[in-house]
């Protein structure tokens, strides 16, 4: 099982670009797709979803152009869109029924799986109540329900945890890793958290290029030795940020306490610091202060 992306670009217009230039190959595993809102993260959920075509480059599915034959992926494939609506006069089980026949599933094999769905996302006692009086969260479950339909070898997920709570952003990563052993699974998120537990990969874009790609344990070993946390005056803190990097302030009854990326001591107190993901991902999209390293 392969999903592969060769050289992939999307212009939208003479001088806006989506994508540029964009390769990756992908096996069974969790990809964290990371990057700033505006990268470029969801143009390319749109292309691997057979949704939006590429202005040059391809994505195959193993072996099979899914550009040119947009079915070999199609009945393999789970998506939730960052934008996910739905029929505000139906329920849930309503929904889910109409989207099971739409994916050609049978009526039991659709009968157990929303059963289990909806025991899955914690919506089995509202499975009868109109989705229009669904909160935000209520309804990203339903989305999530729908991708996972019908049991996709391909699972494409783009900001899934944007309105769920604490509880339930734990349950869908457990989920997600529960969920990767036998399929590809590509979550899209500038929230680092969302996969740090999860993915056995890691890429980041930025600005529609792919700028960084590695294992979370190499990832976090790029930024060994060049994190240092600093405890500073607060009347220093605009200063500091002119001159460093920050990854993280945090106010302390003695001043703020600050992560500095940087190759050496960013000054006298500083102490060396274990990186977490956080500080790897906002080095690799954060270019340094003119002058700094």
């Amino acid at each position: 099982m392969q999903l592969r992306i060769d050289h992939v670009s999307k212009q939208y217009s003479k001088d806006v670009w989506g994508l540029r230039d964009f390769s990756l190959s992908l096996r069974p595993g969790v990809l964290g797709l990371l990057g700033p809102n505006g990268a470029g993260k969801s143009t390319l959920m749109r292309i691997l979803a057979t949704i939006a075509r590429p202005t040059e480059g391809t994505v195959s599915w193993n072996g099979t152009d899914i550009v040119r034959s947009p079915d070999a992926v199609r009945t393999v494939l789970g998506y939730l869109p960052q934008d996910f609506g739905v029929y505000p006069q139906l329920s849930p089980q309503e929904f889910l029924e109409y989207l099971a026949a739409a994916k050609g599933l049978d009526r039991p094999t659709a009968r157990r799986r929303i059963d289990d769905l909806l025991q899955l996302v914690n919506l089995t006692g509202v499975r009868h109540q109109r989705l229009g009086g669904f909160s935000g969260g209520m309804r990203q479950r339903v989305g999530i329900a729908q991708a996972l339909l019908n049991d996709p070898r391909l699972l494409i997920v783009d900001e899934p945890t944007a309105g769920l709570d604490p509880e339930e952003r734990v349950r869908f990563r457990n989920l997600l890793s529960d969920l990767s052993g036998d399929r590809i699974v590509i979550l899209s998120t500038h929230i680092v958290s969302d996969v740090e537990a999860v993915a056995t990969d890691l890429a980041v874009v930025v600005r529609g290029r792919l700028v960084r790609q590695a294992a979370p344990e190499s990832f976090l070993q790029s930024t060994v030795g060049r994190v240092w946390e600093w405890l500073i005056a607060s009347a220093d803190l605009p200063m500091v940020r002119s001159r460093f990097r920050l990854t993280a302030a945090i106010r302390r009854p003695a001043g703020m306490l600050v992560r500095v990326l940087a190759a050496t001591s960013p000054g006298a107190g500083a102490r060396p610091a274990e990186p977490t993901l956080e500080d790897a991902y906002l080095d690799a999209v954060t270019p340094p202060p003119e002058g700094n390293p």
